[in-house]
């Protein structure tokens, strides 16, 4: 989850949220939604940015060293 500081003047009904954020209040966020409340500069500061986590689950893989080509001669 992301993080974002609402700097409006009034409370607002976020119905995303499912509820009331208040001025100068922090709220997390849906990774995939930051950029829709950043986008808004002058209602919502970005304070945490979403992570970029990959599913550990992905495999790595580890270089291999090639055998040297052999030559004719």
């Amino acid at each position: 989850m992301a993080r974002v500081r609402y700097i409006g003047a009034e409370p607002v009904t976020v119905p995303e949220l499912g509820r009331t954020v208040q001025p100068d209040e922090i709220v997390e966020v849906p990774d995939a939604r930051f950029e829709g409340y950043v986008c808004q500069p002058t209602a919502w500061e970005g304070i945490e940015e979403p992570k970029d986590d990959k599913p550990s689950s992905a495999k790595k893989t580890t270089p291999v060293a090639k055998a040297p080509e052999k030559k004719e001669g």
